[in-house]
């Protein structure tokens, strides 16, 4: 065979007529893939008028759908967390790790900086806000379960609570985002296909996926994204006004927490006109200056030596507890196991399309090696220093009897702010974590809309504007109205909901390495040609 016949032959392989915005339909400027959008507004208005008109029957019923997938599936949920780590791991060290996702001559859009700023604030940001003191002192004080059920309040406890944290928020989550992550941005930079999730599949089925397969898969991805991402903007609200409440005297009210999204949506909705470059990125750089001036704060005011001593527990914690935590077999941890670890990596694995997206579409130009290493590496980094510092100094009042921690967790969502009242400028610190969550949320919003955007789209990623707006006020209205009607249950209900498509798309990811790791190979092979057919030019 020739060289030019077997270039064509590899080539071929990924020939697809589809074109990206056919059989779409523009009505008041939208450009909407009809399936995807219809069915996707179909499912997530009955969601959530029912969770409005029967917040107590659907948080019952989401709530057993949700317990059953976590206490039926755990087993699937924790191997299939374990092998997207190994898989992402190999494939820095394999030789796939040099091919470029757009080619190799494409350019990265952004600085390295700007990059890992998207990539923490899209990703998990507002939860290390969040859970960084309640979920170790939680475990210590065994309010939250007891990993493995070690006893609480011991030495051993604490590097257990370090090491159960960084198990969650370090390696396996940024694994299963650095899988659909890469796959998007492969399939769509390398092989020219669209940003969307059925792309990633065309390996495995061909052009079926641009049919009723393909239109389950995005519509699964846009609901299991709404869903998240209205949860999260209502659970947000009551947060950021528990904590005004705490610091400025506000009482904290359903008028507050409608005004509080109000605000994130209008701050929002001005980022996702701007795009990317004029919102996303200024907002996340912000972010991670406020962040970075606040955990330097922490690490000075609250003991420089006790930091590094925490930071040494919690890489001992990690590295002790991985293995053991990572277990599927035996567990007697049943409240911490399910509650927690299984619940997570539901959430992780419902949250992934919406992440993984967002991720894609900031990453051109970067090698895989480079693009998993910053993914894997660079976060589970930066959570450890994080956590250390915030989770420390919580762990050391709670030991000392320092503050409202000595008495264990008793509100999570103040937490927080019960750890920097016992530091110097509690005032001028609290203000600046309200700052930062609000800022988080928004920065998730944006994003958010962006993905859903693109996927309703057929896989554009520069729809017209009118559409960016419409999902990022539906977001805001969503949770709004969740909040009006049902309060808290409804909000209930709509998590339990996004955690139950965790499980369906558990078999998507698996499915999506095989499909990806054959995409790679491909393009391997198309690689080492070129790379024989300029030595070979060369010499001639």
């Amino acid at each position: 065979m020739s060289q030019d016949a077997e270039i064509a032959e590899l080539e071929e392989r990924y020939d697809t007529d589809y074109e990206i915005g056919e059989d779409n339909i523009h009505p008041f400027g939208l450009d909407l893939h009809n399936p995807v959008f219809l069915w996707s507004a179909i499912l997530i208005a009955v969601f959530v008028i029912g969770s409005m008109l029967f917040p107590d029957v659907s948080k019952t019923s989401l709530t057993s759908a949700r317990d059953w997938v976590i206490n039926t599936f755990d087993w699937l949920f924790l191997s299939a967390g374990n092998f997207f780590v190994l898989f992402c791991l190999a494939l820095i060290v394999l030789p796939f790790g040099r091919i470029r996702l757009g080619g190799q001559d494409a350019e990265p859009e952004f600085s390295r900086m700007s990059w890992f700023a998207m990539l923490f604030a899209a990703g998990m940001g507002i939860g290390l806000m969040f859970w960084s003191v309640a979920e170790p002192v939680g475990y210590f004080t065994e309010w939250a379960g007891s990993p493995l059920n070690v006893a609480g309040g011991t030495d051993a406890a604490r590097t257990a609570a370090m090491g159960a944290v960084m198990y969650h928020w370090a390696l396996h989550p940024w694994a299963i985002y650095g899988v659909v992550a890469l796959a998007l941005a492969f399939f769509a930079y390398n092989k020219g296909l669209p940003l969307a999730i059925r792309s990633v599949f065309y390996p495995l089925f061909g052009d079926r996926v641009w049919g009723t397969l393909g239109n389950v898969i995005d519509t699964l991805a846009v609901v299991a994204t709404i869903f998240g991402l209205a949860t999260s903007l209502g659970f947000g609200a009551q947060q950021a006004a528990g904590g005004m409440q705490f610091l400025f005297g506000i009482a904290d009210s359903l008028m507050v927490e409608i005004l509080i999204i109000t605000g994130v949506t209008a701050v929002a909705l001005v980022s996702v006109v701007r795009g990317i470059d004029g919102g996303v990125k200024l907002l996340s750089n912000l972010n991670i200056m406020l962040a970075g001036l606040l955990l330097l704060f922490v690490i000075v005011t609250g003991s420089v030596t006790g930091f590094f001593a925490s930071l040494g527990t919690t890489a001992a914690g990690y590295a002790e507890y991985l293995l053991p935590l990572s277990n599927p077999i035996g567990r007697e941890d049943d409240t911490f196991y399910h509650s927690w670890t299984i619940f997570y990596w539901a959430w992780w694995i419902s949250w992934s399309p919406f992440v993984g997206m967002f991720i894609a579409r900031v990453s051109r130009g970067r090698t895989v090696r480079e693009f998993l290493t910053a993914v894997l590496i660079v976060p589970m980094v930066v959570t450890a220093i994080w956590m250390s510092a915030f989770g420390g100094n919580g762990l050391d009042q709670a030991v000392n009897g320092v503050g409202s921690l000595a008495n264990g967790i008793t509100d999570s969502s103040l937490s927080l702010f019960h750890m920097l009242e016992n530091l110097p400028l509690a005032g001028v610190t609290s203000f600046l974590a309200i700052t930062l969550v609000l800022v988080f949320f928004i920065t998730s919003s944006d994003s958010g809309s962006l993905v859903i955007d693109t996927i309703t789209a057929g896989g554009k990623t520069e729809a017209p504007v009118p559409q960016r707006v419409f999902w990022c006020v539906a977001e805001g209205m969503i949770a709004a109205a969740l909040l009006v009607v049902g309060g808290a249950e409804a909000l209930s209900a709509l998590q339990a909901a996004a955690v139950t498509t965790g499980l369906p798309f558990t078999l998507v990811l698996l499915l999506m390495c095989v499909a990806l790791l054959k995409g790679l190979n491909h393009e391997l092979q198309l690689l080492r040609f070129e790379e024989k057919s300029a030595k070979a030019a060369a010499r001639a």
